[in-house]
């Protein structure tokens, strides 16, 4: 019986994994201090790291964190 060869998974935006043509997103429940490890210390200065995503982008009337990077964080 043959094995399914699973595919690497490749990069999509903002270096989050893409599979089957669709880019995982960030839950609103993930932390700020986890996004500083892949943004930068400076992502979402002035703000603590138990922050919430879900609160940082409704504090930045953002839909998304994809549209809170475009126009919010000078990386």
């Amino acid at each position: 019986m043959a094995k399914a060869v699973k595919k690497p998974l490749k990069k999509g935006l903002d270096g989050r994994a893409e599979e089957h043509g669709k880019i995982s997103r960030k839950h609103g429940n993930t932390r700020i201090d986890t996004l500083r490890k892949t943004y930068g210390e400076h992502f979402a200065a002035g703000r603590r790291g138990d922050m919430h995503l879900a609160t940082l982008l409704k504090e930045t009337g953002s839909e998304s964190l994809h549209e809170y990077l475009r126009h919010h964080h000078k990386g």
